[in-house]
C-alpha cells in the first residue's frame, strides 16, 4: 500500500471544530489535511484542484448541508471517499449519507482511536459506521 499520507479535506461551518479536527488528524502521520472549509460551496470549488482522498463533512451546515455536498461531490469527483460527521447518532443520518454515496459516518463524539480507524477503513474501500450509531440500529433480521 502507498505510504504517502491520506489527503483529507474537512468541511464544517464551525471554525473551532475544524481547527480541533485538523490538530487531531495531523497528529497521525498517516493523515494530511489539505484544506478545511467553512461550507459546501468552498469545498466544491477546492475539490477538483486539491483532489482529497477523504472528505470529512458535517451534515448540519447552512446554506448547503452535508447531504447536498455529498451528492454534488459524487457528481463532480466520484473517487472521493466521503465520511459524514454529525452530533446526531441516529442511524437515519448514516443511512442517508450512504444513499448519497458516502462510505462512512462518525459522530463528533466518536473516540479519536475510532475516528482514525474509520478513516483508514474507508480509505481502504470499506464502509464504516461508528459504534455509537451502530448501537442505535435495530437488530438485523
Amino acid at each position: 500500500m502507498n505510504d504517502a499520507p491520506i489527503r483529507i479535506m474537512l468541511v464544517d461551518d464551525h471554525q473551532l471544530v475544524r481547527e480541533s479536527w485538523r490538530i487531531l488528524l495531523e497528529n497521525n502521520p498517516r493523515f494530511h489535511v489539505v484544506a478545511d472549509c467553512d461550507g459546501g460551496e468552498t469545498a466544491l470549488q477546492l475539490i477538483p484542484e486539491l483532489k482529497p482522498e477523504i472528505l470529512l463533512l458535517d451534515i448540519n451546515m447552512a446554506p448547503m448541508n452535508g447531504f447536498t455536498l455529498a451528492r454534488n461531490t459524487m457528481q463532480q469527483l466520484p473517487s472521493v471517499k466521503i465520511i459524514g460527521l454529525s452530533v446526531h447518532n441516529q442511524p437515519k443520518y448514516a443511512h442517508r449519507m450512504l444513499e448519497l454515496g458516502a462510505r462512512g459516518f462518525l459522530t463528533k463524539t466518536s473516540p479519536l482511536e475510532e475516528i482514525n480507524h474509520g478513516i483508514l477503513e474507508v480509505y481502504r474501500g470499506k464502509v464504516y459506521i461508528c459504534d455509537e450509531v451502530k448501537r442505535n440500529m435495530p437488530p438485523a433480521g
